[in-house]
């Protein structure tokens, strides 16, 4: 059965994993329901992926490696660059299934969810050419290895963009992948497994295994074959991953929550700053880690940043993600909906004072996992709504009394992740930027930049992706110690500095 044959249309029932370079039939009996979030309906049906697929799975990547991982790295990128022209041909299909499964405006699906997607793909591929695989210091040759079977766990919320950016590093890399999409959102994987297969990849080198995280992904992080996990998720997600690999010592990327502060210094950035974190609050209906929850102002600026917040989350429609003029969609499921909803009545009941929306769906949508977009104010800084992750378009505006109250506020919950810096000086800036303890700071509105690290502090996560660190995140390093007189490809040394093996401490 080709990959062809098996096109993850909506409304159909899908029933085969993607192992050793076929299609298998699951040894799911259950079956997990795929929803549009706009309409409540089913659109389709995957299986409900057992511990069973995902040792299928790992068996596959394992037997694999060897071959892939002796692979020259240009006959390697030849191969994937053959993946990112599919995306690009199957762009608008993709985006049609992420309107349909995540929810997401078609605007936001093309531009972002794909396009961006599209474009960490071929940039994951450009690392190759200028990657020092093997180095020279003294008398070492220090050599990047491939780290072995990489299980690949990715969200719900921006799905091909986050998988794009850990499968091709890792195939890159020369390890071989098992891919466990969100259950919520897994008909993308499957139109990627299609560009994949076409992309004559020798079997195992990828396996698309689909479940939920407690049955599959559970299963594949403490898997003994599986040598390497690499997760975006919640926080929770990422301790149970991070348990489960610590029993075969394995290596554990996660990119976690987040909880982020945009930080307004000076009178003169506030219209902006205001507009650029309301915008960012509402991106992908607030379903994002790097979204900036929380506007800290000067207290004397804090009636003034509320005015243009209310102002600006007003000009967001809220509607069918089909219609080009919709700015927000639904957020991805029921659970969702009700736990959003749930941290908007639990500011209110703590005391927060609310500026626009509230819960409840918006006006005119009867049907549909919608919510309003939210600004608080009033909010204690040590409050559940101003301390804990969101995941929907809910602002609280906080009020500081100076820098040092800026920083003790903006550092002062468990994530670090991605905040902001406002001011009318970029030296400003970046003096406050180096005070917060998050792993991605944006300057006075700097765009994101894909060849950069892209990781958090704190419970936010461990380990790094994009740029070289995320190619460098799927790989070992090896040290080949030469005598210091040998003629072996370091040459010979005029003088032995290095102790002798016998005068060595044991390691």
């Amino acid at each position: 059965m080709t990959a062809r044959s098996r096109p993850p249309v909506p409304e159909q029932q899908l029933t085969d994993q993607w192992i050793g370079g076929r299609w298998q039939a699951s040894t799911a009996e259950a079956a997990i329901e795929v929803v549009d979030p706009s309409t409540e309906l089913r659109i389709a049906t995957v299986p409900a992926g057992t511990a069973a697929d995902a040792d299928r799975a790992a068996r596959a990547a394992a037997a694999a490696f060897d071959g892939w991982a002796a692979t020259p790295v240009p006959v390697r990128a030849k191969a994937l660059r053959r993946i990112v022209e599919g995306l690009t041909r199957r762009a608008d299909r993709f985006a049609e299934l992420i309107t349909a499964e995540v929810g997401a405006p078609v605007r936001v699906a093309r531009r972002t969810q794909v396009g961006l997607a599209i474009g960490m793909a071929a940039h994951s591929l450009d690392l190759l050419d200028g990657f020092a695989f093997e180095r020279r210091i003294g008398n070492s040759l220090v050599v990047h290895e491939p780290a072995g079977v990489a299980a690949c766990i990715t969200p719900w919320n921006m799905p091909l963009l986050l998988t794009v950016q850990k499968v091709l590093p890792a195939l890159a890399a020369g390890c071989t992948v098992v891919l466990k999409p969100s259950e919520i959102t897994p008909l993308h994987a499957y139109l990627l497994t299609e560009l994949i297969a076409e992309a004559d990849l020798p079997p195992g080198v990828f396996n698309l295994v689909v479940g939920t995280g407690p049955e599959a992904g559970a299963a594949l992080a403490g898997h003994p074959l599986v040598d390497t996990v690499s997760l975006t998720g919640s926080t929770r997600a990422g301790r149970d991953v991070a348990a489960r690999g610590a029993a075969t010592v394995k290596r554990v990327h996660l990119e976690l929550g987040g909880k982020g502060a945009s930080v307004v210094l000076d009178e003169e950035s506030l219209e902006d700053a205001v507009r650029a974190t309301v915008d960012q609050v509402c991106f992908n209906s607030g379903q994002s880690c790097l979204q900036w929850s929380r506007l800290l102002v000067p207290a004397r600026l804090e009636d003034e940043a509320l005015a243009l917040a209310v102002e600006a989350i007003a000009d967001y429609r809220v509607g069918d993600p089909r219609e080009e003029s919709t700015d927000l969609g639904p957020l991805v499921s029921a659970a969702a909906m009700a736990r959003v909803t749930g941290h908007i009545s639990r500011g209110l009941a703590d005391g927060a004072r609310l500026v626009a929306g509230g819960p409840g769906r918006p006006d005119g949508l009867d049907r549909g996992y919608f919510v309003r977009p939210t600004v608080f104010a009033g909010v204690s800084p040590d409050a559940a709504l101003a301390q804990e992750e969101v995941f929907g378009p809910v602002l609280c505006v906080l009020p500081y009394q100076d820098e040092e109250d800026a920083v003790r506020i903006a550092n002062g919950t468990k994530y670090g992740l991605h905040s902001s810096v406002w001011a009318g000086r970029d030296r400003r800036a970046e003096r406050f930027a180096r005070r917060l303890r998050t792993g991605l700071v944006d300057l006075n509105g700097g765009p994101f930049n894909p060849a950069a690290p892209f990781g958090g502090f704190k419970q936010s996560g461990l380990g790094r992706e994009c740029g070289t660190a995320g190619l460098e995140a799927f790989l070992e390093v090896k040290s080949l110690q030469f005598p210091q007189d040998s003629g072996g490809p370091l040459g010979p040394r005029l003088k032995d500095t290095a102790p002798r093996t016998e005068e060595r401490t044991s390691r």
